[in-house]
């Protein structure tokens, strides 16, 4: 594996750090944070600088890019203190590409390309069924030609401002539940569809809803992919979201370790910089270390996905390393900076918000664990 970057991929990378360092600087994040305001203006120039549209095919006026490529556009966007959890518009291409008509990979396409925002949301989640996916209560029902979906769904990330949602629900005839899930592509605005915005600890940039569903008609053209399959596609595209997981936090850690770095050259305690302890250096060290880890290991895990190799183990892996890895960086971080760091003045207090989302969503670090130990211990079993 050569992971030297070509010149194309440096010239995307400078092209990121200028767009994010000129028009959009940490004041911007700060106060769209602060306000849990949706950052629009962000989104639109990532489309029309061509950085969201990485991997849409080249007919809805995209452009062609590895996943090497994309993780490290990804990677770059986090370093540079942006959002980079607002970035799944790889991901929803990725399973479109995979398992959509062709009709719902145009309107992903489509939409990525006018607003830059992700085309939907994934409205999976529910109270009584998080990692327990088997466990889904949503249903669909055929009457008069039509398709009617009813549930609640919770925690459902950019609910509010997605135009559309890919909900999962179960055929209440369907005994066998490897057969009993369907996805569907639903309009967020249809009739029946009633979103409440929740509060959280970060991730402020994008909503995080309760989703209500109450007789919601949809054709059957608008489910995605084969009937009874909604399962296995939702497994599918969690290889994915768990590599893009992995990537951001590594883009974040890489930014609190630079923040503290510079940090420790400039506090001056007891007469020098507070870079000059020791004790502070074993911290910048290690986090170096880290950070060297948590990219190779993106990289990687990209690098297989490129050559179309299974991800089931080391997606999962990916994420449960740089997750928990990532926000002991960022906690490194506000320990060197001090008061400074746990004040709302540091990006590193935002970042590591942030980042605690990511020991959650996509799947648990106990999830991960449960994927990857089965799948080892099977490796070694004879």
């Amino acid at each position: 594996m050569d992971f030297s970057l070509t010149e194309e991929q440096e010239l995307l990378l400078a092209s990121i750090r200028e767009l994010i360092t000129t028009e959009f600087p940490e004041e911007y994040w700060r106060t769209h944070d602060e306000t849990s305001t949706y950052p629009r203006e962000f989104m639109k120039a990532l489309a029309e600088n061509g950085i969201s549209m990485l991997g849409v095919p080249e007919e809805f006026g995209g452009i062609p890019a590895d996943y090497v490529t994309q993780m490290l556009a990804l990677m770059e966007v986090a370093k540079c203190g942006a959002p980079a959890f607002l970035l799944t518009n790889g991901q929803c291409i990725h399973s479109m590409l995979r398992f959509g008509s062709p009709e719902q990979l145009k309107k992903t396409a489509e939409s990525t390309a006018a607003t830059g925002d992700p085309a939907y949301s994934l409205a999976l989640t529910e109270p009584g069924a998080g990692s327990d996916s088997n466990a889904t209560a949503t249903t669909f029902t055929r009457r008069n030609g039509k398709i009617y979906l009813n549930g609640q769904k919770t925690f459902i990330t950019g609910a509010a401002e997605y135009p559309y949602m890919l909900v999962i629900a179960r055929d209440p005839e369907q005994q066998d539940p490897k057969k009993a899930f369907s996805l569907f592509w639903v309009d967020a605005k249809k009739p029946g569809i009633k979103v409440n915005p929740l509060h959280k600890i970060g991730w402020h940039l994008v909503s995080t809803c309760e989703v209500y569903l109450d007789n919601v008609e949809v054709e059957e053209s608008d489910m995605v992919g084969e009937e009874g399959k909604g399962f296995l596609n939702v497994m599918y595209n969690f290889e994915m979201e768990r590599l893009i997981n992995a990537a951001r936090c590594t883009g974040f850690a890489e930014c609190a370790f630079e923040d503290a770095a510079r940090y420790a050259n400039q506090r001056i305690a007891f007469g020098q910089p507070i870079g000059f302890n020791q004790m502070i250096q074993e911290k910048l060290a290690l986090m170096a270390v880290k950070c060297k880890n948590m990219r190779n290991m993106v990289l990687q895990t990209a690098w297989q996905a490129d050559r179309k190799e299974s991800l089931r183990v080391t997606s999962s892996l990916a994420k449960l390393y740089c997750a928990r890895t990532a926000l002991e960086v960022i906690d490194d971080a506000i320990q060197i900076m001090g008061g400074l760091g746990y004040t709302n003045d540091a990006r590193v207090s935002r970042l590591w918000r942030d980042v605690r989302c990511e020991r959650i969503g996509g799947g648990t670090d106990e999830i991960m664990i449960y994927i990857a130990g089965r799948q080892i211990l099977k490796a070694y079993r004879e």
